[in-house]
């Protein structure tokens, strides 16, 4: 389950449909991408999710990456069966 966000457009399209600050052309993949992380409950459920997703390393070291679009991707961290942390961001 998603426990929170960084992101508070995100938190907004999450909690309300309101998609307006994000690209309209993600839209779809992002809602999917909610349903995935709401479903979450193990880290094989997050392999299990397929290409376009792995762990960061360095400073981001506890989170997990999504690509959206060739330059944005939504970042998270996956303790304790919950995510946390849902952020939108710049990868370039």
């Amino acid at each position: 389950m998603i426990v929170n966000f960084k992101h508070k457009s995100l938190q907004q399209y999450y909690e309300t449909g309101n998609g307006s600050k994000l690209p309209a052309a993600y839209l779809r993949k992002i809602n999917r991408l909610f349903d995935q992380l709401d479903a979450l409950s193990s880290v094989s459920d997050i392999q299990q999710m397929g290409s376009g997703i792995h762990k960061l390393t360095g400073d981001l070291a506890e989170f997990w990456s999504v690509n959206i679009t060739p330059n944005y991707r939504i970042i998270f961290r996956f303790e304790g069966g919950d995510v946390y942390d849902v952020d939108y961001v710049d990868y370039h």
